[in-house]
């Protein structure tokens, strides 16, 4: 594999873990005992913590990746593997 498919692949894996770990951790501002500002919405987060989510993310996107990486190397499962709506090979 190229090193730019290997960052392109990495990039996407972590942009998928971002989006997956952004709900977590997150409180309210009634969660957080503060006030709610007037206009924003009941569920809207009291402090977003951008550097959590991404070590967060980053975290979660390399053990992705790792595992996408090594299946590409030993070949764990293949797209033959998944095709599961051909028919049957026959010899």
């Amino acid at each position: 594999m190229k090193p730019g498919s290997i960052v392109a692949i990495y990039l996407l894996f972590w942009v998928m873990s971002f989006f997956l770990v952004i709900p977590f951790g997150v409180r309210t501002d009634e969660e957080a005992g503060a006030e709610r500002m007037p206009g924003h919405a009941e569920s809207a987060p009291h402090r977003f913590d951008f550097g959590r989510a991404a070590l967060h993310a980053t975290m979660l996107g390399s053990a992705l990746f790792a595992l996408f990486y090594l299946n590409y190397i030993y070949g764990w499962v293949s797209v033959d593997m998944l095709d599961w709506a051909a028919p049957p090979k026959t010899s």
